[in-house]
């Protein structure tokens, strides 16, 4: 026999050897797989019996918060909450947060005196303020939206790597240029002098009136070139114009200074390019109008509900607002449930302890 006979079997051998060990690692990833999915669905068994076993603790505890939010709305004084709506011409929207944010900060050290100055308020009026809020107006569709416009700016390998609620996360709240700022307060006063007070602030600060004169400037010039560009425009149509008239009588013709070689249609299409280069500089000359206009207010208020507010007795919940009594009831039901299931732990605890402790 052969050498090369003696390493075949060997050969064969090894590759069922190799089969085998690859054929044992599926075999345990797919074990593997399977506990991860055992223990998840024996974990949820065991919260169904839970939660069974437990139920009338538990909807007693959901009862008792949801009266004790009907007793505290009854008994405390009402949150009233007065909002104004605006729009951010310019990149206020940090600015804006933060000032917001340090209004807050003043609240909660009780610095009513300084809020009040700030403000335009006396320190007495300062307290019955609770809370100051702000946050973005925006719809899911508007979102939507935005993401579509931004994937069309991308290449379709990067465009590919984003996904809609990764890019929705990473948009910051200030970001929007519709923001709703809101005063809750103790009283149902009007709030209309604080709304204002609070949008002069932001727009007094000197880097947005350094930018809104620069931008007002440019557009400006812009038009006023625009503006010039039009007149000669016209001054060349009417020329154009007397100059075709002439022409059907060909007695004058050898009269006018200016004349145009071509056929009538060569001709036909000038007219019609000086007639669309008319209409483009008074649409770009609309756009700037429309430009300046917007520019004229570094942020534009909307609409507001500051004259007396409304009641507002609604928490927030995961960024969801709900009435008092139901936020009241989820968070009794929530405290009772890990106050069980920590006793549950602990009694596990107590029977798989070792002997010698």
């Amino acid at each position: 026999m052969s050498k090369t006979d003696k390493n075949h079997p060997n050969e064969e051998v090894e590759l069922g050897q190799l089969f085998k060990i690859i054929g044992k690692g599926f075999e345990n990833i797919f074990r593997f797989i399977g506990s991860i999915f055992s223990s998840i669905f024996m974990t949820f068994i065991w919260l169904v019996f839970f939660i069974r076993k437990r139920l009338i603790i538990l909807a007693a505890s959901a009862f008792l918060g949801l009266i004790t939010g009907v007793i505290i709305e009854i008994t405390l004084p009402p949150i009233y909450k007065s909002t104004l709506s605006i729009k951010q011409n310019y990149e206020t929207g940090e600015n804006l947060y933060e000032s917001i944010k340090y209004y807050n900060g003043l609240l909660r050290d009780k610095d009513y005196k300084v809020l009040g100055t700030i403000l335009g308020l006396t320190a007495s009026a300062s307290e019955e303020i609770v809370e100051f809020e702000v946050e973005p107006l925006i719809t899911d569709n508007e979102y939507l939206v935005m993401f579509d416009r931004y994937i069309g700016n991308l290449d379709s390998l990067a465009a590919s790597k984003i996904e809609y609620e990764d890019y929705v996360k990473n948009i910051k709240d200030y970001k929007h240029k519709l923001q709703q700022i809101s005063i809750k307060s103790k009283t149902r006063a009007d709030f209309n002098s604080v709304f204002t007070n609070i949008v002069y602030n932001i727009q007094t600060n000197p880097f947005f009136v350094n930018e809104q004169a620069k931008d007002i400037s440019e557009l400006s010039l812009s038009k006023t070139a625009l503006e010039e560009s039009l007149i000669q425009s016209d001054s060349l149509q009417q020329t154009y114009k007397r100059v075709l008239e002439q022409q059907l009588d060909s007695n004058t013709i050898s009269e006018i200074g200016i004349t145009f070689e071509g056929d009538n249609d060569r001709d036909k299409t000038r007219e019609f390019d000086l007639y669309k280069s008319d209409i483009e500089l008074r649409e770009k000359i609309i756009k700037i109008d429309r430009e300046l206009k917007d520019k004229e207010n570094i942020i534009d208020l909307i609409s507001s509900k500051q004259d007396n507010g409304f009641v507002d007795n609604t928490k927030s919940l995961f960024g969801l607002s709900i009435p008092a009594k139901i936020f009241y009831s989820i968070m009794a039901l929530g405290l009772a449930f890990l106050l069980l299931l920590g006793v549950e732990f602990l009694s596990y605890l107590e029977k798989y302890k070792p002997k010698n402790l």
